[in-house]
């Protein structure tokens, strides 16, 4: 009943790894005969199988359903066969019978809870079998010619393409030039091995890990336009670890997610996340989500101003990036700069935070808030400002920061520019 639950609500976990499936028939094979089943067992797994992502325990778990059942629905003295073989890109394992078979109008139903074949068990044996198989990327099936001629019951595991499948837990990065970085974390391997070669196949260069706590040191060394998250992360929640890569720095996040309740969707997009993908998804629809967030993240380009910005004994000349202070230049470092002329082209409202670190630090060169405030207040220094008794910049505490007017300065004008500034690259 819990199996069930889990797997209703999306909360199935599963742990796969590279697996031999002789290893998985063998063990699903001494569980069965270890409990007490009577029905001799042909083993039939053809040699050569490639690995197989699977979580062994759980893999075992499934064999050893469809292996009751078997028996629950045949002659004691018959044979079941239990086989392995490659389908190209799977292997698919199967579990036969010679029992009582099944009308062709319940195979629809079989897979469903509480569905039973001829009103016998529990009724959920097979709807956990379909639950942990389609946790792992694949798929299951029934088969039977009729009724007294037995039934087949197959499912199918993805196998091990490259030693980069094991993601456990690695990190890969792929790509070179592209549309931009993105940073994945997700604990299912399967889920950043597809996630990946989505987006690779689209243009973009692609970071994951399984370790929800490699993601800041990932955001440093790789600064992604974006970070796709799955929302429940071993010891970590997902809305959390948003919390912490949106203090480095300013990207759209997309949550994804086997949970679709719209209660669930509204509380993770309202603390801040860009969109939510529920889980499955197709590879389309992914690179769209992913593209129209970048869009919307992008700020618009701004006219850089034609004239000086002059507010009392400071000027501001923005095509020579150049600032003085009665009459003597001062030597800025482009961060600077970037900060002096953003604020001196919104003078009179407060910057915030937020946006002062979307329009100085590109996606590629991530700030966070305390180099913000480092920068600025080496920026104040050199103005010679006052913390105490500011006369340029002016701290909105927990907001941002202003530039003051002219007004403020005793009577003086407003400054000759207040023409937004396109940013210049850096």
């Amino acid at each position: 009943l819990l199996d069930v639950a889990r797997i209703e609500t999306g909360a199935l976990a599963v742990d796969p790894e590279p697996a031999d499936a002789a290893m998985l028939v063998d063990r699903a094979r001494n569980a069965y005969q270890g409990a007490g089943g009577s029905n001799d067992l042909a083993i039939d797994v053809a040699p050569g199988l490639p690995a197989v992502m699977a979580d062994r325990r759980r893999i075992v778990q499934v064999i050893g359903n469809l292996l009751s059942n078997a028996a629950r629905h045949s002659p004691n003295d018959s044979v079941i066969l239990v086989s392995a073989v490659n389908a190209g890109g799977h292997v698919e394992f199967s579990v036969a019978d010679r029992g009582r078979g099944i009308p062709a109008e319940d195979l629809p139903r079989l897979f469903g809870k509480f569905s039973r074949r001829e009103g016998r068990g529990a009724g959920l044996g097979l709807a956990i079998c379909k639950g942990i198989v389609e946790a792992h990327g694949g798929r299951i099936r029934a088969e039977s010619d009729g009724p007294g001629l037995g039934a087949r019951f197959s499912f199918t595991l993805p196998v091990v393409r490259d030693a980069g499948d094991a993601l456990r837990p690695a990190l890969t990065q792929e790509g070179g030039e592209s549309e931009g970085t993105v940073l994945v974390v997700d604990d299912d391997p399967l889920a950043l091995r597809s996630v990946r070669d989505a987006l690779s196949a689209a243009g973009f260069s692609v970071v994951v890990t399984a370790d929800p706590d490699e993601a800041l040191l990932l955001m440093s060394e790789h600064g992604p336009r974006l970070a796709l998250l799955d929302l429940m992360l071993p010891e970590r929640d997902g809305v959390e670890l948003m919390g912490d890569l949106l203090s480095v720095s300013r990207i759209p996040v997309i949550f994804l997610s086997a949970y679709g309740s719209d209660e669930t969707v509204a509380r993770v997009l309202e603390q801040g996340a860009d969109d939510y993908i529920v889980k499955p998804f197709s590879p389309t629809e992914l690179v769209a989500r992913v593209r129209a967030a970048l869009r919307r993240s992008v700020e618009p380009e701004r006219p850089e101003p034609s004239e000086p910005f002059v507010l009392g004994d400071l000027t501001i000349d923005y095509a020579l990036r150049r600032v003085t202070l009665s009459g003597s230049p001062l030597t800025l470092t482009p961060t600077e700069f970037d900060l002096l002329a953003e604020l001196s082209t919104e003078a009179g409202q407060v910057v915030s935070h937020d946006r002062l670190l979307r329009r100085v630090w590109s996606p590629g060169k991530p700030g966070n808030l305390r180099a913000l405030r480092t920068h600025m207040m080496n920026l104040r220094r050199k103005l010679g400002e006052d913390a105490a008794n500011p006369k340029y910049i002016f701290v909105e505490p927990r907001v941002g920061y202003r530039m003051a007017v002219g007004v403020e300065l005793g009577g003086l004008e407003p400054p000759t520019s207040s023409m937004p500034l396109k940013r210049s690259p850096r």
